[in-house]
C-alpha cells in the first residue's frame, strides 16, 4: 500500500524514530540510513514519489515531499529496516526455544502476505527468503511439539494405565489395609501431577482408579467389620476366663488349679484380640487374678518347704542316734530301740523331696542291721531248719520236673514259669543250706 504525507507536508510516524538531523551550513544534513546504500532498492522521483525495485520492477511505495529525496529514501529503508529486525526476532527467538512456534508462524505468515504491498524500500526478496525461512523453521518446531506433545500424551497414558492397574490388583489382592491403603493416597497424588492425558482417555482411566479404590475401602471396611465382630466375641470370651480366673484365686488345691491356670492361659491365647481399648486391660485382670494364686502358691511353697527342712534336721539327729545301734550286743534291745526311733521318724513327717531318698536309705540301712542279726539269731535257734532246708530241695525238683515235663511237652511257657519257681525255690534253699552250715 502507497504511503502518503500529511497535510502539512511532513511525513507520518515510523514505526522506529526518524534519525535526528544537524545544521550544517543553514541546511538539514541526515544520519546515514540503516541501509548503507537505499539507492540499491529505490528511488525518488522529481514528484516526491517513492519506489522500490523488486524483481518484477518498480512498485510504488508512497509519496515524500518532507524534504529531499535522499532523506525519503533514508525514511522508507528504516521501514525496512523495522520489518527485518522482526524477522530477525522471531528467528532469534524460535533458534533458542523460547519463543512459541504457532506465534511465530502466525506473525511470519502475516509478514510474508504483506509484503507484496509493505511501504518499505529495501532487498524485498532476500527478507521474503528470510521470513520463509522462519515459517519452516516454525512449521518444524510445531511438527515437533505436536510429536512431543503425543509422546507426553503417551507416556502419561501409560503412567495412568499403569497407576489403575496397581489400583485393581491392590483392591483385588491386598490384605494389608494401612500398606495398601497409603499406597492408594499416594497413587492419588501421583495421578493429580500426571497432565496432557484427552479429557476421554483420563475420565475413562479415572473411572477405573476410582472404582478400584471405591472396591479396597469397601472390602477393607468389611474386614474390619468382621474383625470387630470377632473382637467382640473375644472380649466376652475373655470376660469368662477372667471370672474363673478370679474365683480360683483363693484355692489351696495347688497342683490342680496350677495346672487349670495353664489351661485358662492356652484359651485365652486361642481366644484371639478384644477391642484394642479393652484388651489390655482385660489381660491385666486376667494376669493379676494369676500372680495373686501363684503368689499365694509360692509363700505356701516357702512356709512347706522351710518346715521339711526343720524335719529333715530332726530326722539326721534320729538318724545319728540309730547308726549307733550295734544289735550283737543286744539284739532284743536294738530292736526296742529301733522301734522307738521309728515312731518317732513317723511323727515327724515329711522332708524335702531331694533328701527323701538319702534319709530314708539311710534308715534302711540301720533296720537291715537289726533284720539280718534277728535273721542269724532265728536260723541258729531254728529246729526246723534241717526240715525247711528239705523240703525246700524237694520243692526246687518238683518244679524242675514240671518244667522238664512241659518243655517235653513243647509248652514252653509253661516251662519256663516253672524254670523261674525252681529258681525261687532254690535260693530259699540255698539260704536255708547256708544258715544250716554256719551254725
Amino acid at each position: 500500500m502507497a504511503d502518503e504525507t500529511t497535510d502539512n507536508g511532513t511525513a507520518p510516524a515510523a514505526p522506529h524514530p526518524v534519525p535526528q538531523v544537524h545544521a550544517v551550513a543553514g541546511h538539514a544534513a541526515p544520519v546515514p540510513p540503516a541501509e548503507p546504500n537505499p539507492t540499491r532498492w529505490g528511488r525518488v522521483d522529481e514528484e516526491g514519489t517513492v519506489y522500490v525495485t523488486t524483481p518484477d520492477g518498480e512498485r510504488k511505495v508512497g509519496v515524500w515531499q518532507a524534504g529531499t529525496p535522499d532523506e525519503g529514501l533514508v525514511h522508507y529503508a528504516r521501514r525496512f529496516d523495522d520489518l527485518r529486525t522482526e524477522v530477525e526476532l522471531l528467528e532469534t527467538r524460535l533458534g533458542s526455544g523460547a519463543g512459541d512456534p504457532k506465534h511465530a508462524l502466525s506473525t511470519a505468515t502475516q509478514l510474508r502476505d504483506s509484503l507484496a504491498e509493505a511501504a518499505v524500500v529495501g532487498d524485498l526478496p532476500a527478507l521474503g527468503a528470510r521470513i520463509e525461512q522462519v515459517i519452516t523453521h516454525a512449521e518444524a518446531a510445531l511438527a515437533t511439539a505436536k510429536q512431543e506433545r503425543e509422546k507426553a500424551r503417551s507416556a502419561a497414558v501409560a503412567r495412568k494405565q499403569a497407576l489403575a492397574e496397581e489400583a485393581e490388583t491392590l483392591a483385588a489382592e491386598s490384605t494389608q489395609w494401612k500398606a495398601a491403603g497409603d499406597r492408594l493416597r499416594a497413587i492419588l497424588d501421583e495421578w493429580k501431577t500426571v497432565k496432557g492425558v484427552d479429557r476421554k482417555t483420563d475420565d475413562e482411566l479415572w473411572k477405573r482408579f476410582s472404582k478400584a479404590r471405591e472396591g479396597f475401602n469397601r472390602r477393607r471396611g468389611s474386614h474390619f467389620a468382621e474383625l470387630d465382630k470377632q473382637r467382640a466375641g473375644a472380649k466376652a470370651r475373655k470376660e469368662e476366663l477372667i471370672t474363673e480366673a478370679e474365683s480360683l484365686v483363693d484355692s489351696t488345691d495347688w497342683g490342680p488349679t496350677a495346672g487349670r491356670y495353664k489351661d485358662l492361659m492356652a484359651e485365652w491365647k486361642a481366644a484371639g484380640r478384644a477391642p484394642k481399648d479393652t484388651d489390655d486391660a482385660l489381660w491385666q485382670r486376667f494376669r493379676g487374678a494369676q500372680d495373686q494364686f501363684f503368689a499365694r502358691r509360692s509363700a505356701a511353697f516357702s512356709e512347706r518347704d522351710a518346715e521339711f527342712a526343720g524335719n529333715a534336721a530332726k530326722k539326721e539327729e534320729l538318724l545319728a542316734e540309730a547308726e549307733k545301734i550295734d544289735p550283737a550286743a543286744n539284739l532284743d534291745a536294738a530292736k526296742a530301740h529301733l522301734r522307738r526311733i521309728q515312731d518317732q521318724w513317723d511323727e515327724i513327717g515329711k522332708v524335702p523331696r531331694e533328701r527323701i531318698r538319702e534319709l530314708d536309705g539311710r534308715l534302711k540301712t540301720v533296720q537291715d542291721k537289726v533284720k539280718s542279726a534277728e535273721d542269724s539269731k532265728w536260723r541258729r535257734t531254728d529246729p526246723e531248719a534241717q526240715a525247711r532246708a528239705a523240703q525246700f530241695r524237694e520243692r526246687v525238683e518238683q518244679f524242675e520236673a514240671q518244667a522238664e515235663k512241659a518243655r517235653a511237652a513243647g509248652d514252653e511257657r509253661r516251662a519256663k514259669k516253672a524254670d523261674e519257681q525252681a529258681a525261687q525255690w532254690r535260693e530259699w534253699m540255698e539260704t536255708a543250706e547256708n544258715a544250716i552250715a554256719d551254725r
